[in-house]
């Protein structure tokens, strides 16, 4: 996809949303089997660094399959998925899983957030896993969890906080390590209408500032909106251009 794009991001955007010329994440032709179910069918995407993309359809389209097939977590039967450039199916698993700690970010329905640690302790654990010593790990983790205003619940637990707070502690996860991808899969889909709100804004907010670039899959058109433009799945198939949110 050639050329630099433009557009308003629900609401929130303007004209003056840029993004990059050359596709950051590109997958191309990928199919991908379970058994004698085929999730995908040639699916094709593109991402710029800077751009939200909305990869949307029905459930069972393949969209979560997608996402799983870009972030490097599920290896595609046949097609490419490239990373600035490279093809990830060139890189070890040591290397792949240092990229989805330090350059990728994950935000799931659920939050999946690790229930035995505090939540400061789950922001922390990317951090951490990339040896970044304890103390200093957790002190930038509360730095995130504040800007997301939720700090007053750094010593809780997973279980003891809302739905709500969860989520935006998810979304500190998959922020505190700067990535360049945000890979966020129905994150307000558990959520209530006031805190889906709050979590999309969050995100849109760290596309602006730090010129990140977030694949969102969701079938809700009201999340769509936020992106600069959707990618429709449909029995494993995609327009690989999108269109416009």
């Amino acid at each position: 996809m050639a050329g630099t794009h433009r557009g308003p991001v629900g609401g929130v955007g303007g004209d003056g949303d840029v993004v990059s010329d050359e596709p950051l994440l590109q997958a191309t032709a990928l199919y991908k089997s379970f058994g004698a179910t085929q999730a995908l069918r040639g699916a094709s995407i593109e991402v710029h660094a800077g751009e939200i993309v909305a990869v949307v359809g029905p459930s069972g389209s393949g969209k979560s399959t997608l996402l799983h097939c870009l972030a490097g977590i599920l290896d595609p039967d046949s097609g490419t998925v490239r990373y600035r450039g490279r093809d990830l199916d060139s890189l070890s698993d040591k290397h792949r899983s240092a990229l989805r700690r330090t350059e990728f970010g994950f935000v799931f329905q659920f939050g999946q957030l690790v229930p035995e640690l505090t939540c400061v302790e789950n922001v922390a654990m990317p951090l951490r896993l990339s040896g970044v010593r304890r103390r200093t790990a957790e002190a930038r983790a509360l730095e995130m969890m504040t800007r997301l205003q939720v700090d007053d619940v750094a010593d809780s637990r997973p279980g003891d906080v809302s739905g709500g707070q969860g989520q935006r502690v998810a979304v500190a996860r998959a922020l505190v390590t700067g990535p360049r991808v945000v890979f966020a899969d129905e994150p307000t889909g558990a959520l209530d209408s006031l805190n889906g709100e709050r979590v999309l804004r969050l995100l849109v907010e760290t596309s602006r500032a730090s010129d990140t670039a977030v694949v969102l899959v969701t079938h809700e058109a009201r999340v769509a909106a936020y992106s600069h433009r959707e990618v429709v799945v449909r029995d494993g198939c995609t327009d690989p251009l999108g269109v416009p949110a």
